[in-house]
């Protein structure tokens, strides 16, 4: 049986022989691999380890505000959060293609994390990597690795949590203490709102994105079936449709709403849903949100679709 209390003792002592008196980073997205790969290493090495925050521009509602609380003020972590969301936002005007965003998306974040990286002049780069992860990829390769970042800066690579699985990691994350806002927070695609947002990305769709995937939360966590779900979310699709608002004619946005359960991510499926709470979420969205004429419910299992919508 997985003992938390063991496995923390151990990977403290761990890190601390693996990084001695070095400069670490970590990419800190709030999600629970980083963050209790965070904690851990803080643990070990204390102001040693610089932990990021990239905001892109691209992040759900009050994302930043609540990493900024649980490890700056709670947590008393060295934390940047660097404020990257016109960098971002330009080079992606006018893309429309998935895989182009994700290519932009990916060389930015990377681009921003090495300029951090070089100020402070990190040798070591921590990641919250789990079993799934490399299984999947590139199978099991040594914990001690070195990764070269796009303008040659070498950084030897730690991953604390590389033979634990993700129930695992948020037993672990209970037992530091974090909140349940992280240990059960839903998994967030790298790219953020750009694989919920069709076509180009624009300030108007971002807004109604976050504000749906807001309500999304919200909605199904009041109903309580947040921990029986892998995913719950929304994406705007790139087309309009006329509605009625009051007396006038409306045409506007349709929003989608996604909800699947899943135990790796591989496959998925969509289970019934209460129709009391999709009537209530659409309700709310079409109401809060002026520019969404109509939301439909995406039914589809994985294959043949993915998760995301892009």
């Amino acid at each position: 049986m997985f003992d938390p209390k063991a496995f923390i003792e151990e990977s403290v002592k761990e890190i601390k022989e693996q990084i001695g008196d070095r400069n670490a980073i970590i990419a800190l997205s709030g999600g629970v691999d980083s963050s209790v790969a965070a904690v851990l290493t803080h643990k070990a090495i204390g102001d040693k380890l610089t932990a990021v925050f990239v905001d892109t521009g691209l992040m759900r509602k009050g994302e930043k505000e609540e990493v900024e609380k649980t490890f700056k003020e709670k947590l008393e972590m060295n934390l940047i959060i660097v404020d990257a969301k016109d960098r971002f936002l330009n080079a992606l005007k006018g893309v429309k293609d998935p895989e182009e965003k994700r290519k932009i998306i990916g060389k930015l974040f990377i681009d921003v994390f090495e300029e951090i990286a070089e100020k402070i002049k990190a040798e070591v780069l921590v990641q919250g990597t789990i079993a799934p992860d490399w299984i999947e990829t590139r199978g099991n390769i040594k914990s001690h690795h070195n990764v070269a970042l796009p303008h040659g800066m070498v950084l030897e690579v730690v991953e604390p949590l590389r033979e634990l699985y993700k129930d695992e990691v948020r037993i672990l994350a209970r037992e530091l203490g974090l909140p349940d806002s992280i240990v059960y927070r839903q998994p967030f695609p790298g790219p953020g709102l750009a694989v919920r947002i069709l076509g180009e990305i624009t300030e108007e769709k971002l807004n109604i994105c976050r504000e749906a995937n807001a309500i999304v939360e919200e909605e199904v966590k009041k109903a309580g079936i947040d921990k029986d779900l892998w995913q719950y979310f929304a994406a705007v699709l790139d087309c309009k449709a006329t509605g009625v608002k009051g007396d006038e004619r409306d045409y506007n946005w349709i929003v989608a709403l996604r909800m699947i359960k899943s135990i790796d991510a591989m496959t998925a499926h969509v289970p019934e849903i209460p129709f009391d709470l999709l009537k209530r979420i659409s309700k709310r969205i079409t109401s809060e949100i002026p520019n969404v004429s109509r939301v439909v419910f995406d039914i589809t299992d994985k294959p043949p679709a993915t998760i995301e919508f892009e």
